[in-house]
């Protein structure tokens, strides 16, 4: 949080995730973007456990009905652990 945000009394917010995987060794560029990620990198299973977690989350938020601007920081962290552990 800024110094104007905290002038303001406004709450940090999520505006989306980067997903980065780090154990790729087959040599190949992988990119997925979503509409509140971007996942880079990772072996394949790695990105696809990426994109998963990333389509829960997306399904969560619809669950709420509501947007990711909605979502306090906590509540987007929160949807987010829950995705990755399913």
């Amino acid at each position: 949080m800024n110094r104007k945000e905290e002038q303001r009394g406004e709450q940090p917010r999520v505006v989306g995730f980067l997903g980065v995987g780090l154990d790729n060794q087959d040599g190949e560029q992988r990119l997925t973007r979503a509409e509140h990620f971007v996942l880079v990198g990772g072996s394949a299973e790695t990105h696809e456990r990426m994109q998963d977690t990333a389509i829960r989350f997306g399904e969560a938020l619809k669950q709420r009905g509501k947007t990711l601007q909605e979502t306090t920081a906590e509540e987007a962290i929160d949807l987010l652990r829950r995705a990755a552990d399913q």
